[in-house]
């Protein structure tokens, strides 16, 4: 059963894996369009307050929203009207007479920093009170091939399993990904948010920061790409993007019907979790590895780490990376099959006079002089 679903992430990995879906919720008519064609024969509910039962699902899986947690948004917290939601989740599992042996949950991995970590301290409790192990820990996106450094975390609770035995196999190691700002390397490419420049970058090398939802107007935001060896600054393809999160390309085209602006595609890839990401977590639940890396005992009253797991009224951090699996760096030139749209004159410039304006940003070597030049370019262009 997946509540708060998008574009149907969990499900398509667990389908994947022969996981029959009993139902989907999502008030987002955009992203039902998508589920509806994606899994015609699951039944679709809207206002997840408004359901009523969980259909006996063994499995429950929810990307809850984020907008009150997420360093981008309002830092609300875990009371925030979106956010907040994540009560009705266990509202409907209090609800059930046999409760689903296994619960993962997903969001913003600054809901660990955001007021002192209080929003995991609010899923815990309730997890607990409903008799649930709990396990947790920040994953990045890149560990399973996909150039984009999205850092999430995923919670994992059980009702009768040691969810610490499916998250911290052994075998995590994070291999030279640099993303300092300094020595640029001509054979890669660059993501950068184009539209910061004064306080906040994003710079990652050969992925592309975070993708988001966009702007609050529905406008679409990709992250910028600048590839050094040509001087080229262009943003990638919708198709691009749904594949920096596992999808097969063309998975939301089913919006259009319900949407035609160019945003809605771009807000519904940017709220959803990468497919390889779930994949991962189905795979070590159906074997799990066992505990395998270094643990501490902590305080009810300590500070949340990045990775962390609760058993017997007890509570454990783990010494684990946010890389899941000994993948080699992913290649963002090699990976993207689309062109990418060429960022336009007015985004360059608006970027451009941001980052002469800054103090506060140290940029790689070469950068600006290479935007001063594509500006200019596109300057005689548009006067020819």
């Amino acid at each position: 059963m997946g509540l708060f679903s998008g574009i149907g992430g969990f499900e398509l990995a667990f389908s994947r894996r022969g996981v029959e879906c009993v139902g989907l919720c999502d008030i987002d008519p955009v992203a039902q369009e998508v589920l509806r064609f994606r899994f015609p024969n699951v039944p679709i509910s809207g206002d997840i307050q408004k359901l009523k039962g969980l259909q006996g699902a063994e499995i429950l899986t929810a990307g809850f929203p984020c907008q009150d947690l997420s360093q981008a948004g309002e830092k609300v917290g875990i009371r925030g009207a979106r956010s907040g939601l994540v009560d009705e989740i266990f509202r409907l599992i209090a609800a059930e007479k046999r409760k689903p042996k296994w619960v993962i949950l997903e969001n913003v991995s600054y809901m660990l920093k955001l007021k002192q970590g209080r929003a995991m301290e609010h899923v815990i409790k309730q997890a607990e009170a409903l008799g649930y192990n709990w396990a947790y820990r920040v994953l990045d996106a890149r560990s399973f091939g996909l150039p984009q450094r999205r850092e999430r975390v995923v919670i994992l609770l059980s009702l009768e399993e040691d969810p610490s035995q499916v998250l911290f196999p052994t075998g995590y190691v994070i291999p030279n990904v640099d993303d300092a700002v300094g020595f640029v390397d001509e054979k890669s490419s660059y993501g950068f948010y184009w539209t910061e420049g004064k306080r906040g970058l994003g710079w990652v090398k050969d992925a592309v920061p975070t993708i988001k939802g966009g702007s609050a107007l529905g406008i679409p935001s990709p992250p910028a790409i600048w590839v050094p060896s040509t001087g080229q600054f262009g943003t990638p393809s919708i198709l691009d993007a749904e594949r920096m999160f596992g999808f097969p390309a063309g998975w939301t085209e089913p919006a259009i019907k319900q949407s035609s602006r160019a945003g809605a595609r771009w807000k519904l890839v940017g709220n959803t979790i990468c497919v390889p990401m779930v994949d991962w977590v189905a795979e070590q639940i159906e074997a799990p590895k066992g505990l395998g890396a270094p643990v501490h005992r902590i305080a009810k009253t300590a500070r949340l780490p990045k990775a962390a797991y609760g058993l017997s009224g007890q509570r454990y951090s783990v010494d684990v990376s946010t890389w899941a699996i000994q993948a080699p760096a992913p290649r963002l030139a090699a990976f993207l099959q689309d062109p990418l749209k060429p960022l336009s004159l007015r985004a360059a410039s608006g970027f451009y006079q941001r980052a002469q304006e800054s103090t506060a940003i140290r940029f790689a070597d070469g950068f600006l002089p290479s935007m001063a030049a594509y500006i200019e370019d596109a300057r005689l262009v548009a006067a020819s």
